[in-house]
């Protein structure tokens, strides 16, 4: 089931946040971040114009979409830029697949003309799920994170919406 965060699943959010780390693909933090450090960036999601979603199997968190407004300002404000954290245990479930398929169809009523994800060029298995929902890629910034000593480039993926009014 595909829901609403709460504030209760703040720390299944983060810990699926936190796994993704150590595999140097999905993030470009370095070490685990806490629920107290998140605790502003999930109170920036309102379920209005930018939500917070997790979804859920057996009472359980198994993975997260989040919408985040892009570069803060006014003239941007049709623009979000999406993430999916998918449980270690969940991957090659087809989660990522329906949370990205959801965020499409609910993103023109959340007064959103165009998504944008920002994904690692190694991150094969995150590009082939953004493309196969017709993602485009809009950008290419080379070598701009160093991770574990490695040079590592990431690609600006972006789609058009058709607005529902």
């Amino acid at each position: 089931m595909i829901r609403e965060a709460t504030i209760a699943d703040l720390p299944a959010i983060i810990e699926i946040y936190n796994t993704s780390i150590p595999g140097r693909m999905a993030t470009a933090d370095l070490e685990p971040v806490t629920v107290a450090s998140r605790m502003e960036w999930f109170l920036a999601h309102n379920p209005e114009l930018r939500p917070l979603w997790v979804l859920t199997a057996d009472d359980k968190v198994k993975a997260w979409l989040s919408f985040r407004s892009f570069y803060g300002r006014a003239a941007y404000r049709h623009t979000a830029e999406i993430s999916i954290y998918v449980s270690p245990e969940s991957l090659r479930q087809k989660l990522g697949d329906r949370l990205l398929s959801k965020a499409i169809e609910t993103a023109p009523n959340l007064d959103l003309k165009t998504l944008v994800a920002f994904i690692f060029s190694h991150n094969q298995p995150s590009l082939n799920l953004f493309k196969k929902h017709d993602f485009q890629q809009w950008g290419y910034l080379p070598q701009i994170a160093e991770i574990n000593g490695i040079d590592r480039d990431l690609v600006i993926l972006g789609r058009q919406l058709s607005m529902s009014h």
